[in-house]
């Protein structure tokens, strides 16, 4: 009996030895599959520095920006995940929020302290995204189209921006001095924040609901520079939104708010005909230069649906690491969301023509009291439908707020 009960135990252990042996090795080629455009791809080399690193093998699915929400939802609907790792854009937080289809991610308050564009990815206290793409809004001017204007001070306020622009078309340098969003799309819901933001201070009322006297004001400010002073190409107001910030790099315009990444298009010969005449200057403000900005970053998640959301949150804080970031400037041009990586880069060269960047990134805020709201989408549509209907003449600015303002009051009652 007693040699029975030994044998027993001996096998008994044998098949648990062999068990742990399984999961480890389970362990060490554990997988992941990752969602996101091109531009958030790191090089194969990255991958297998994260894969000697970690263990964790990394199978890429690139899929355009505009498809990757729809393919989550679908997935999710059917009780999957469609990826381990998704893209994260700062619009989405609010929707995939309310869907609860993200899984919050432990980080400390140093680490949240020491990259402002993370603002959009937290909701009720919680981060729900890391940042890898540090877009913010930064104001470009084109210095000899100024002197040639005779104008020898950089625009602090947004009337001088529109001074300004008055006194270059009266000289004759261009036609258009001015270029912004305006068609029927996301980018002039952003022009919208953004100006708002910057002239104002605010956007959004506690709330959530549209502050009048800035919004409305803003809208007043629009009409006034594309109807009243045609101090706007009247083709902005079906141009996409790349092609109205190209105008700067075109020659076409004197001054524009845009994407951080014209910092490097404004002198890239493939792409600029203005070399060395562009510069970044701080947003303007209401009576001087802005206190804030707004962000439009991008990021990288792990769905809740995730069977490996260990090894998934590994990648996401890697990708997100200060030696990624700086591997991700040089084969993507992506501009670093760490303070201090984005500083780094600047004072040892490898970023070049940044003027107030650095200094812009440090009035990255949020212009929505509570988060980035689940009914953004909607919102959008209504914001940048009436700013077209109201640049094409067919509204006035107030009943383009009042159109914009119903239904967003709409929204939050049904929310």
């Amino acid at each position: 009996m007693k040699k029975v009960l030994l044998f027993l135990m001996i096998i008994s252990m044998l098949i648990l030895s062999c068990g742990k042996k399984a999961d480890s090795n389970a362990e060490m080629s554990k997988s992941i599959t990752v969602m996101a455009p091109d531009w958030a791809v790191p090089s194969d080399d990255m991958i297998k520095e994260f894969t000697d690193e970690t263990g964790i093998e990394v199978a890429m699915t690139v899929v355009s920006w505009d498809d990757i929400r729809d393919k989550i939802s679908i997935a999710a609907v059917g009780g999957n995940a469609a990826a381990d790792v998704i893209e994260v854009d700062w619009s989405w937080v609010g929707e995939f929020f309310a869907a609860d289809w993200l899984e919050p991610i432990k980080i400390s308050q140093a680490e949240i302290d020491s990259m402002p564009s993370i603002a959009p990815f937290i909701k009720d206290g919680k981060v729900y995204a890391l940042p890898y793409a540090n877009d913010f809004r930064v104001a470009y001017y084109n210095s000899e189209h100024y002197a040639a204007a005779g104008i020898v001070e950089e625009a602090k306020t947004w009337d001088q921006v529109y001074n300004h622009a008055k006194m270059i078309k009266e000289k004759g340098v261009v036609e258009y001095p001015l270029s912004m969003p305006l068609s029927a799309t996301e980018p002039t819901t952003t022009t919208l924040i953004w100006l708002a933001f910057s002239k104002y201070g605010v956007v959004f009322n506690d709330d959530g609901t549209l502050n009048k006297d800035a919004v409305l004001g803003s809208l007043e400010f629009i009409n006034k520079i594309v109807n009243e002073d045609k101090l706007i190409d009247p083709a902005n107001m079906t141009s996409s939104g790349m092609d109205t910030y190209r105008k700067i790099t075109s020659g076409d315009a004197s001054f524009i708010v845009g994407p951080t990444s014209f910092v490097s298009r404004v002198n890239d010969p493939k792409e600029s005909k203005v070399i060395g005449k562009i510069v970044p200057i701080m947003l303007p403000g209401g009576d001087s230069i802005s206190e804030y900005t707004f962000a439009l970053p991008e990021g990288l998640g792990v769905l809740k649906l995730s069977k490996n959301k260990e090894a998934a949150m590994e990648y996401v804080r890697w990708f997100n690491r200060a030696e990624t970031q700086v591997q991700l400037n040089a084969i993507q041009n992506s501009i670093p969301t760490r303070t201090a990586v984005l500083e780094t880069i600047i004072n040892n060269g490898t970023l070049k023509n940044t003027g107030a960047l650095l200094e812009q990134s440090m009035t990255i805020s949020s212009p929505f009291p509570n988060g980035v709201p689940s009914y953004y989408a909607q919102m959008s549509g209504s914001i940048f439908n009436s700013i077209n209907e109201m640049v094409l003449g067919k509204i006035t600015p107030e009943q383009a707020f009042n159109k914009m303002n119903t239904t967003v009051n709409s929204l939050i009652e049904e929310n």
